[in-house]
């Protein structure tokens, strides 16, 4: 059976209702396709992203622990000098009236007298019945300075002692033990200028001698005469 065309009117409309047709079919499929998630994840791998280049960190603040300060105290040992057997270089004055003084001190008229306390480390000068002097004193170590009676019987402005090598200002001479004198002096001076036992007075620090500081060896030594009685006990 053969199909009559459409004729009149819907014939002239036909087209445009196919196209009207074909359009909306286009939109409902773009539409549809859109709100998928496949479309989805296919402009998402399209999209370009941005890089962030930076972000928040925590960051713990570093801790300083300062160490503890030492309240330590050094401990300090004076200078040394080991003793041997040596000659000590000076000037003895020979006095006939200074010799006769030491061998019977007690003959001696002048008033003056020295008293030198080993256990106190202590010297004491006298004029007649008067004090004069108080000084601090050093003696010898392992009871090297020799107890008892003796006189001044020299006087040399800065002994120097070979066996050591130290200077000994305001030596006063007043005895001998075997080859060495053994007498009242200031603290020695070292070679390179620095004082021995500088600090130390008031304990036994020296090979056998009496030492008073520089000052009050001075003293003594403008005031002592040859044959001025010393007298040294415990």
């Amino acid at each position: 059976m053969k199909q009559t065309p459409p004729t009149g009117p819907f014939r002239r409309l036909f087209p445009s209702l196919v196209l009207l047709l074909f359009c909306g079919a286009l939109i409902f499929a773009f539409f549809f396709f859109s709100s998928s998630p496949a479309s989805a994840a296919l402009f998402a791998t399209l999209t370009p992203t941005q890089e962030n280049p930076w972000a928040f960190v925590s960051v713990s603040k570093p801790t300083y622990t300062p160490a503890p300060l030492s309240t330590s105290i050094p401990t300090i040992i004076p200078p040394t000098v080991t003793e041997v057997p040596g000659v000590m270089e000076m000037q003895v004055l020979s006095d006939t009236a200074a010799q006769a003084a030491i061998q019977n001190p007690a003959g001696y008229s002048g008033g003056k007298y020295i008293l030198v306390d080993i256990s106190e480390q202590h010297m004491y000068v006298y004029q007649g019945d008067t004090m004069l002097y108080s000084f601090v004193a050093s003696t010898g170590i392992n009871n090297a300075t020799r107890a008892g009676t003796f006189a001044v019987q020299s006087k040399i402005p800065n002994a120097y002692g070979s066996t050591w090598n130290i200077w000994m200002p305001n030596w006063l001479g007043i005895y001998w033990s075997g080859g060495l004198e053994n007498g009242i002096h200031a603290l020695p001076i070292l070679p390179n200028g620095a004082t021995l036992w500088e600090g130390y007075l008031g304990r036994p620090v020296s090979y056998g001698c009496v030492v008073l500081g520089t000052y009050e060896s001075s003293l003594l030594y403008d005031w002592a005469e040859i044959g001025t009685t010393v007298e040294i006990r415990w």
